[in-house]
């Protein structure tokens, strides 16, 4: 069965957390000893080249890193694949993880679909939507 391995960024640290004490091994985060290669602190222009060549998903809250112009070419350089847990308010790291779980099937469907990236997919409570990557 297909395994993806997902990268949260800082933005979502919690989020991870919460999955790595409920027993997922397939979430990673800045400063987890089985990615040394990004160090908490690493900002995003450092870890995203590592995430892109590892071929994780990136699961984010930063609406802005697939808008700024640094960041947008290095999403498109590393070929960077992403979803953005967005919802009109803030949510805690296990509200996070729930919705990230009820739509976790429908995600794997869209990382095979997709393949390649750069892409970038917004998750809320109603399921999935593609996203525009500036300059699109």
């Amino acid at each position: 069965m297909f395994s993806p391995v997902y990268f949260a960024d800082e933005n979502t640290l919690g989020f991870a957390k919460v999955l790595r004490r409920a027993g997922r091994t397939d979430v990673l985060h800045p400063g987890h000893p089985d990615f040394p290669a990004v160090p908490l602190g690493a900002l995003d222009l450092q870890w995203m080249p590592a995430v892109g060549r590892a071929g994780f998903i990136v699961v984010t809250r930063d609406r802005r890193i697939r808008t700024r112009p640094a960041e947008l070419t290095a999403y498109r350089e590393h070929g960077i694949r992403s979803v953005w847990l967005g919802v009109k308010r803030d949510m805690r790291p296990d509200e996070q993880a729930q919705l990230f779980l009820r739509h976790e099937d429908r995600l794997k469907r869209e990382i095979i679909k997709r393949g390649a990236g750069p892409w970038a997919l917004a998750m809320n409570g109603r399921g999935l939507r593609p996203i525009r990557l500036g300059g699109e």
